[in-house]
């Protein structure tokens, strides 16, 4: 799910499939998606296929509590595509010219799954974060950092509880394709949400560090290179070992801004088109090395350039400032 900078996202935490029980925390069911009633689509993206919708849940008090589910239609499983076209389904032919034809297919249920993500229950900051609006580019310089950007996000509340639940195991912790737990040095890599597992076409992990010191790329200095250097290099092996995907077809990169704050890595296939992957917001980890083996204080010196929505609140702080 590329878009908009995610402010400070919390992945409450579970994945919806095929209509199956929600949960939280890895806990007992909390509901169905057949309990959620869509208020209104708050996004869509035909070339993504994936919709964003603003639902609630009524409870037994008749108040409704607001969700945010995400469809997305899953890519082609390569092992499934000769059944396709053998399988019954139905067939409509929209256009036949010289050699070219344009069929619409009704496939069967088992190939043409949509994998739903749910956020439940979801505040006005989820909402927002989901809602189509329009994006501006920010050059933040270090003084505006630490005037306008380190201020507002110490003033922020938004939780990433879900963070902790996966580095102390209370959650997902079977989800886990490596850990080196060294508490100064060490990660968990896990797979993203956005990643249903079932192909490599768009592979996507996270490597979360174990050190809650460190926010963002604007945190790191060179006494930081142990702990990079040991998430690029096991990140890699444990990928190639667990998958099959060699180092050569990986995008390995940190985002800025992130979209919570607490350091992380994304791994995501070379040809995916992942989300946040473009050049105004991934800064690749190898080059991060790099930059801070040469400069300790690379990243409190240089001003770094990141997208924000028009209704983010940090925009309007750079508003404010004169600085857009």
């Amino acid at each position: 799910m590329a878009e908009a900078p995610q402010p400070k996202r919390k992945r409450e935490e579970e994945e919806e499939k095929n209509g199956g029980p929600a949960t939280q925390g890895g806990g007992t069911a909390a509901f169905t998606l057949s309990d959620l009633r869509v208020r209104r689509v708050l996004r869509e993206s035909a070339r993504d296929k994936i919709v964003f919708l603003h639902a609630e849940r009524i409870g037994l008090s008749g108040e409704g509590t607001d969700a945010v589910v995400i469809l997305e239609k899953t890519p082609f499983q390569e092992e499934k595509i000769p059944d396709l076209l053998k399988k019954p389904m139905n067939t409509e032919l929209q256009m036949h010219n010289d050699i070219y034809c344009t069929f619409y297919l009704s496939p069967p249920p088992e190939m043409s799954e949509i994998k739903a993500t749910v956020v439940y229950p979801a505040t006005e900051k989820h909402i927002q974060k989901y809602l189509r609006q329009e994006v501006h580019l920010i050059r933040e310089s270090w003084e505006d950092y630490k005037n306008i950007t380190l201020p507002f996000i110490q003033s922020q509340s938004f939780s990433i509880q879900w963070v902790y639940n996966i580095l102390e195991k209370k959650a997902e912790a079977d989800r886990i394709v490596h850990e080196n737990p060294d508490p100064s040095n060490g990660f968990v890599l896990v797979p993203d949400l956005k990643w249903n597992q079932n192909q490599l076409e768009d592979l996507y992990l996270i490597a979360l560090v174990h050190r809650r010191d460190i926010k963002s790329l604007r945190d790191l200095t060179a006494e930081h290179l142990p702990l990079l250097r040991s998430i690029l290099q096991e990140g890699k092996e444990a990928i190639v070992k667990r998958f099959g995907v060699p180092s050569s077809q990986l995008r390995i990169y940190l985002h800025y801004q992130p979209s919570y704050q607490h350091l992380h890595v994304h791994f995501t296939a070379l040809g995916y088109d992942a989300p946040g992957s473009s050049v105004e917001r991934a800064h690749l980890l190898a080059d991060v090395i790099d930059n801070l083996a040469m400069d300790s204080l690379y990243y409190q010196k240089r001003a770094l350039t990141f997208p924000l929505r028009a209704d983010e609140p940090l925009f309007k702080k750079f508003q404010e400032a004169g600085k857009v």
